[in-house]
């Protein structure tokens, strides 16, 4: 059964906790994007708002990180409360050093690949991670429209996950509506991460629990 992360990006930054209790019931993860304005041109939130937003809601947080140095954020992210983080592949130089210094601070560990990167790039470290983010915008802003491109890379990575017989979600980042979700959940996608279609609208509670069943269908 699939679930729904909650994308903060496009939540009202002003009520950032009111936000979040608003879409809890429905929602299996928070979603966070940390950007450093290198990796991507935007600058967004770091571990010091995800400290901040710990003590409002016990669901877990993701940090996805678009950021050129993912590692030297770790130690700040897991303290602030982190329970998953995902680095972008094309960040990392060393893959493998990337997945062993964020699992060492006990923080269960994912690796994201761009539009232009080949899902096959993460096969060889599936063993040791928790999550593939499948991203079906370019990284960096929310609102963009959903690239087709993804439903293969996500069929190649649900392919690839059931045959070796791992535990290992597929997350997919961009673009996510219903309409999107049911693409990608029937693709073999586990998780889908939404900002604008949860909260750029008049009630993102309502939207989360139909993009959560959207996600349990799967």
């Amino acid at each position: 059964m699939g679930s729904l992360a909650a994308s903060i990006l496009s939540a009202d930054f002003a009520y950032l906790a009111d936000q979040i209790k608003l879409v809890e019931k429905y929602a299996h993860s928070i979603h966070v994007d940390v950007m450093d304005a290198h990796f991507v041109p935007p600058l967004s939130i770091g571990p010091v708002v995800i400290e901040s937003i710990r003590p409002v809601t016990d669901l877990p947080f993701h940090a996805h990180l678009m950021v050129e140095r993912p590692v030297s954020l770790f130690d700040d992210l897991a303290a602030a409360g982190t329970n998953v983080v995902t680095s972008h592949l094309e960040a990392a130089d060393d893959p493998r050093t990337v997945i062993e210094e964020a699992a060492a601070r006990g923080m269960a560990v994912g690796l994201a690949v761009n539009p232009t990167t080949s899902v096959q790039e993460v096969f060889p470290h599936l063993d040791d991670l928790r999550r593939i983010i499948v991203m079906s915008v370019n990284p960096g802003w929310a609102g963009q429209g959903f690239q087709e491109g993804a439903l293969h890379k996500i069929e190649a990575a649900r392919g690839e996950i059931d045959r070796r017989g791992l535990d290992v979600d597929v997350e997919v980042d961009g673009g996510i509506n219903e309409e999107t979700g049911r693409r990608c959940i029937a693709a073999g996608a586990t998780v889908l991460a939404a900002a604008s279609s949860v909260f750029k609208v008049d009630d993102p509670s309502e939207a989360a629990r139909r993009l959560a069943e959207v996600a349990a269908a799967g």
